[in-house]
């Protein structure tokens, strides 16, 4: 069963999402994520199992599959 850790809802929708995982200095984007997010905060949630396969894509030795300039803006 679903339980939000950031609002306590208990419905979510099953989704594909992408994220920014930050490794040291830099930034990377997963497409195509697998995740559960939550109907009223939109906070997304990985299994066990998506959770182990993004740490072997972002550290393993994989080209990736393409690289992208990003914006960076500084909340100031």
């Amino acid at each position: 069963m679903f339980h939000c850790h950031n609002c306590g809802s208990n419905k979510a929708r099953e989704e594909i999402v992408d994220e920014v995982f930050k490794l040291d200095e830099k930034h990377v984007l997963v497409e195509g994520i697998p995740a559960k997010v939550c109907v009223r905060c939109g906070d997304k949630t990985f299994s066990r199992e998506t959770t182990e396969n993004i740490r072997r894509i972002i550290h393993g030795h994989l080209e990736p599959a393409k690289s992208v300039p990003m914006d960076v803006f500084e909340y100031v």
